[in-house]
């Protein structure tokens, strides 16, 4: 058998946390087993469903990497299917035509509920023999019900949270395709599922009340029964279910707060499945290790600060001209261009140990090429006259002096041993002239990656010869 495997958004709102786990999960057991990893985009809301939404879910599951080996399909290009399949279920008996109102619908329900009855379907124009149907209302277009087994029960193994069984009693008729003809969800994603032989169905637990239904729809259709792997809810750091209406955020929000794909990936693989204690890894290592059998059937907790501390590690290890595109294209937002500054990847190098994202290392290297202003409170105490006569003669020896970090380093300290200053009371001056902070990586290596005419040029507007 050929592992195939679906990721099923509805483009109803952004590409959210959890579906991109679902994916990323989806696309990992097709990749493990050497199958095909398809996209299908479920469109049929079409009152919700918007073109921003489909080529929101399409960025972002381009920015994570999660390529797809068949699609993006679109239900509602597969219409003329959905109605080919409907007629032969009418003419198999395993479908029928439902006259029924929506207004004795309404009636129905509520007097099952003034009972205290499960509201459902009383199969009233379903056909039964010996059942005698009454005339079908004239200029009636009807809704096509379902014949679900009335006897027995349908069930599952859940690949994660073990036997799942219903009673048939317990599932009505349901319709498959409304008055209008449009085809219902579950009728559509089963005739998907059929169609492009899926295999193995990884989704949120959500769907586990739809499972009965499409298994009862497939067997009536003489398709084979999916695997399902139901994966249990993420919530928030404040204890609360994640969804698009309380705390998630679109998947292209993370790139926007500069967070690494990486990062996110390695991040929602430990999101409610586990391989040891191994918490940092790539996906070609998840890959190698992913199975169903180690997804826990508990809610899994969103921890940012354990997500930052994830991007600060891949941050740490990108390569440092990769640092410098991304770098480069939000200081460009800022209005700040590059050009003729310094290396913006030997700057990046400098802070990629000192930032947890992208965006915080825009900000740090900033300095480097647009002149910081100095806070007044740090000039006033840090820029006293005996450091400033200790950067005036800084300036005098960095005129002259071998551009290496060592030479650099070493003339620092002569000049504050022989201004009389602790290495301090000149190093954090400097720094403030130069960044505009009294804080930054080692000075000899700002100094280098700084360059001599930006050095001097700074020193000279703040310590006047």
């Amino acid at each position: 058998m050929t592992v195939r495997t679906r990721f099923a958004p509805s483009p109803t709102g952004f590409l959210h946390i959890g579906g991109a786990r679902t994916a990323l999960f989806s696309w990992a057991y097709a990749r493990r087993h050497g199958g095909t990893f398809i996209l299908r985009i479920e469109d049929t809301d079409v009152a919700r469903s918007t073109p921003a939404a489909v080529q929101a879910i399409l960025d972002g599951m381009r920015w994570l990497g999660l390529a797809h080996d068949e699609g993006p399909f679109y239900q509602m290009q597969r219409m003329d299917r959905y109605r080919q399949v409907i007629a032969e279920m009418l003419e198999a008996g395993t479908a029928y035509r439902c006259y029924m109102s929506r207004e004795e619908l309404d009636a129905l329900r509520a007097e099952q509920e003034a009972r205290k009855e499960k509201p459902r379907y009383d199969g009233r124009w379903r056909p039964e023999a010996g059942k005698t149907l009454p005339e079908p209302p004239a200029g009636v277009a009807p809704a096509i019900r379902f014949r679900n087994p009335k006897d027995g029960v349908v069930g599952w193994q859940d690949q994660v949270k073990g036997r799942i069984e219903f009673a048939n009693g317990e599932l009505d008729d349901f319709v498959i395709a409304r008055a209008d003809g449009t085809p219902t969800y579950n009728f559509c994603v089963v005739v998907d599922d059929r169609d492009m032989d899926i295999t193995h169905v990884i989704r949120g637990d959500d769907h586990v009340n739809n499972t009965p239904r499409q298994i009862n729809l497939l067997q009536a259709l003489g398709a084979q029964v999916p695997q399902y792997a139901h994966l249990s809810m993420i919530l928030g750091d404040d204890g609360q279910k994640l969804s698009k209406r309380h705390g998630a955020v679109s998947v292209m929000q993370y790139e926007e707060d500069g967070y690494l794909p990486e990062a996110v990936l390695n991040y929602l693989a430990r999101l409610g499945w586990s391989h040891g204690d191994e918490e940092v890894f790539g996906m070609e290592q998840f890959v190698k290790w992913f199975d169903l059998d180690h997804i826990t059937a508990s809610a899994a907790q969103f921890n940012t600060e354990k997500l930052n501390w994830l991007n600060a590690h891949y941050v740490k290890l990108a390569d440092p001209q990769r640092l410098a595109a991304e770098a480069t294209r939000r200081l460009a937002a800022q209005g700040v261009a590059v050009a003729g500054g310094p290396d913006v990847a030997e700057v990046a190098i400098l802070y990629r140990d000192r930032v947890s994202n992208l965006n915080e290392l825009a900000d740090a290297i900033h300095p480097f090429f647009v002149a910081a202003v100095p806070a007044a409170e740090l000039v006033a105490q840090h820029l006293t006259d005996a450091a400033r006569k200790g950067l005036s003669a800084l300036s005098e020896r960095l005129a002259d002096c071998d551009w290496k970090a060592a030479e650099l380093g070493q003339a620092v300290k002569q000049t504050a041993a022989e201004a009389g200053l602790k290495m301090p009371q000149l190093a954090i001056p400097l720094r403030i002239v130069l960044l505009g902070q009294p804080q930054s990586p080692s000075i000899d290596a700002v100094l280098q990656v700084l360059g001599r005419e930006r050095v001097l040029e700074r020193l000279a507007r703040e310590i006047p010869g």
